[in-house]
């Protein structure tokens, strides 16, 4: 008699399963059917899996047992999640698709893991992704990471501030260069495009790089710190190519592409070994999955195929577009060991402003970019000032002393004035441990 849930799909566990073949996909999924009293989840989950791999909705005869056993996804997780609504069934699930299917394919990875899964399910949400050494052994991960980008800043032991040239567009290139030394003469560790910025009518990324550059080595003859400038090159495949490998010849120091072009096309410009810069991908396209793929997802796959850094949310930013764990899990899987690969920089950014300095240190650690637009270059002193106030703030918060505290000294000026300005956050806490705050231990000083 024919099983009604197929054994090639169901009968695994993550025990079982080869763990050095298969990448492992975890999903939430949440499905309700009104007025239905029996709901099987399995039969949704399995048609999840056979669409991801070797199936259509219709089994035909080709699709043998050998197929399934051989190509098929599977079944190694269901952590059934109670709801109390009787037409609901909800749960975290993972499925194990074998890497001979596409080996180190990306864009079949992804038609594998979130393609027409979201189809089946109204609420189903990729929420990490297991990669085995077999498969990332073909990936050379980021050139510079977190400990190749300190080499080149010259900077050991401190988050790094980022200014973001504004407004998005507009300026022509000497605009763009001007604005650069005035950040750069302030500390600015770096500096990068909108992601916006592409080649208008009144400016190209040759010329903007020749301004910028000079602005940069004219600023290092007067700090001795030669900022990175993260040029956009964002376009069609194959002009973008192009323009990195230009950009590397005019003397470039860093590039900016964006997630929109695709991870294949991140991968085969951070592959390149004529490319020897950092890159930055900018991650805004990203926004439109946010309901079915995580953030940390998108870090993890980002990462392996080759950026040195990228932007990631924060509950504390002007557009809080996840939940705080959500948003520090990105720095967790950017920097956690994965094989041979670089650990790369998490940036929380969006509406950034010197006064979240202590907040992001403590949540992301020293190991992050801070980027900032208008939170460095709407500074009430100007644009050098407001360079300056957030090195001023990176130091408070690195040295543990309260940043209110930290401006009032004189030579604190910068940070004083922003902190008028924009005023600075004190990280709530959660009594998760004790029944509540009055019984919460008191320190205090005992006399004599």
């Amino acid at each position: 008699m024919e099983r009604v849930h197929d054994p090639i799909i169901f009968q695994h566990s993550l025990d079982g399963i080869d763990l050095k073949k298969h990448i492992v996909a975890t999903y939430y999924l949440s499905d309700r059917l009104p007025g239905v009293d029996f709901i099987d989840h399995f039969k949704l989950i399995e048609s999840i899996a056979v669409e991801g791999s070797t199936g259509t909705w219709q089994k035909v005869k080709e699709d043998s047992e050998e197929v399934r056993e051989n190509l098929s996804g599977k079944l190694v997780g269901y952590f059934e999640i109670p709801s109390g609504d009787e037409f609901r069934k909800s749960a975290v699930i993972q499925l194990a698709f074998p890497i001979s299917a596409w080996h180190d394919n990306v864009p079949m990875m992804l038609l594998s893991i979130a393609g027409n899964c979201f189809a089946y399910s109204p609420d189903l949400r990729l929420v990490d992704v297991f990669f085995p050494e077999d498969m990332v052994k073909n990936f050379a991960g980021p050139k510079f990471g977190v400990p190749g980008i300190r080499q080149l800043v010259g900077v050991k032991d401190r988050p790094l501030s980022l200014h973001i040239i504004k407004p998005k567009m507009g300026m022509t290139p000497k605009q763009t260069g001007d604005q650069v030394y005035q950040t750069a003469i302030g500390g600015a560790d770096m500096c990068k495009d909108d992601e916006m910025t592409s080649d208008t009518y009144n400016n190209n990324y040759q010329e903007r790089l020749k301004y910028v550059m000079e602005s940069i080595d004219k600023a290092a003859q007067k700090t001795g710190k030669r900022m990175i400038y993260l040029c956009s090159i964002t376009d069609e495949v194959s002009r973008m190519h192009e323009k990195a490998l230009k950009a590397v010849e005019l003397g470039a120091n860093g590039l900016l592409i964006t997630y929109s072009v695709g991870l294949s096309a991140i991968r085969q410009i951070t592959s390149d070994p004529k490319v020897k810069i950092p890159v930055m991908v900018h991650n805004s396209h990203m926004i439109a999955a946010m309901k079915t793929i995580s953030w940390p997802v998108f870090t993890k796959l980002i990462r392996l195929c080759g950026a040195d850094q990228t932007l990631t949310p924060t509950y504390w930013s002007s557009i809080p577009m996840v939940s705080l764990e959500e948003g520090i899990r990105c720095q967790h899987v950017g920097q956690a060991p994965f094989y041979h690969i670089k650990p790369i920089w998490p940036m929380p950014a969006a509406g950034t402003y010197p006064g979240l300095a202590p907040i992001l240190l403590s949540e992301y650690g020293k190991d992050m970019i801070i980027p900032s637009g208008g939170g460095m270059l709407g500074h009430p002193d100007g644009y050098t000032a407001g360079a300056q106030a957030w090195q001023q703030a990176i130091a408070a918060a690195m040295a543990g002393v309260p940043i209110a505290d930290y401006a009032r000294k004189p030579e604190n000026k910068a940070l004083r004035r922003a902190l008028e300005k924009w005023g600075y956050l004190e990280r709530p806490s959660t009594p998760w441990l004790r029944v509540a705050p009055k019984f919460h231990p008191k320190p205090f000083k005992m006399e004599g």
